[in-house]
């Protein structure tokens, strides 16, 4: 394969003409820069020059959970990328459904001798899940950085989101469009960010409100992190009277979509949608989807510089990293759909012709106490 300058340059993040200087073995170049191009020949799969096939800074395994939901080829880009700048060869093992499990892929890696690894979304996100198997992993003397998900019973630095924030941000902006039947759609209870999201909905719910727990507790659906999993969810939650439903991912936003569309409803005109994550591309949804965006660069960055701390012998703290999230409104929310009184009628009906109500046209502020 012939290697092209100015890939090259971009993946390390240099100019070409440094990585030409790298190249033909010439000097005025850092250490620290010459090794970036060599692992960025690494990373896009060039040969390296015979003469500069000597032994890369180290491997650094990343674990995801897949790659169909585009949140983890965005955190596999942004943390590979900042590995290879610090000289190290970024090395993505992906689980598959019936292929190899996380265990399997960390075993995988150790054998290979990686100088870390970090797991994105993986099972110390589960609270069903036996956490010795991190401590062992510690035991082996290699270094890891745990990313969306806490357990106090893993010594290891977590790099976490917000999450309640984020359902705060998400339920605030739809109680100022005036929706009082708010719908939460996210993945199984077991995991971690799940409960946290459910914590920020329950209190954003009674603070934007007044609605009760157990009364919320009726609007949260528990489905898949797929797009069919938040078409199930999404039409679950429509059927108890939501004007807006928020998920726990983009793509399960994208099957609400779907779900109001099968039931003739329009979005936002009728329904409104939220999502989580602000995966790449989804700016460009029909419509355009309000979500909340996952710090993922940020994160993704904070993982390789504690993880690189705890290669070079200098522990990060073993806590929490918690990053603030960021509400970004699109075209997918809107106004709750204000009833008109039909002349010689007791009842209401929507202006649009949607949804039809008997208990009077009365303002968001009115209805906060009694949703």
């Amino acid at each position: 394969m012939t290697a092209r300058l100015s890939d090259i340059a971009a993946q390390a993040g240099v100019s070409e003409a440094t990585v030409s200087r790298v190249l033909n073995g010439k000097p005025g170049v850092s250490a620290t820069t010459r090794q970036s191009v060599l692992a960025a020949l690494d990373v896009l799969g060039y040969e390296r020059p015979v003469r500069l096939r000597q032994r890369s800074a180290g491997l650094v395994g990343l674990i995801t959970p897949e790659l169909e939901n585009p949140i983890f080829p965005a955190f596999a880009q942004v943390i590979g990328q900042a590995l290879t700048r610090q000289g190290y060869t970024p090395v993505l093992a992906t689980q598959t459904p019936g292929g190899s499990t996380e265990d399997e892929l960390t075993e995988m890696l150790v054998d290979r001798g990686v100088a870390g690894i970090i797991f994105v979304s993986g099972l110390h996100a589960d609270t069903s899940a036996d956490m010795q198997r991190y401590e062992q992993l510690r035991g082996q003397g290699v270094p890891f950085v745990l990313i969306n998900g806490f357990s106090d019973k893993v010594q290891a630095p977590f790099v976490s989101p917000d999450d309640r924030a984020a359902i705060r941000l998400a339920v605030t902006h739809l109680a100022a469009l005036g929706h009082q039947r708010i719908g939460l759609a996210l993945g199984p209870k077991r995991f971690v960010p799940v409960q946290r999201k459910i914590e920020g909905f329950l209190h954003s719910m009674q603070d934007q409100l007044g609605l009760g727990r157990e009364a919320a507790q009726e609007l949260i659906q528990h489905s898949l992190y797929t797009l069919e999993g938040g078409q199930a969810a999404a039409g679950a939650l429509l059927a108890r009277g939501c004007t807006a439903v928020v998920c726990a991912s983009d793509m399960m936003a994208l099957g609400a979509i779907r779900a109001a569309r099968q039931q003739g409803l329009d979005v936002p005109r009728e329904v409104s949608v939220v999502g989580f994550d602000d995966s790449p591309l989804i700016a460009f949804t029909d419509p355009p989807l309000t979500t909340i965006r996952q710090p993922v660069t940020a994160m993704g960055q904070a993982a390789v510089r504690a993880l690189l701390e705890e290669v070079g012998g200098t522990p990060a703290p073993h806590s929490e990293f918690v990053f603030h999230p960021e509400l970004v409104v699109r075209g997918s929310t809107a106004s709750v759909p204000k009833p008109v009184r039909v002349p010689g009628q007791g009842g209401f009906t929507a202006t649009d012709g949607s949804r039809s109500g008997t208990d009077g046209d009365r303002s968001a502020s009115a209805d906060a106490g009694s949703a």
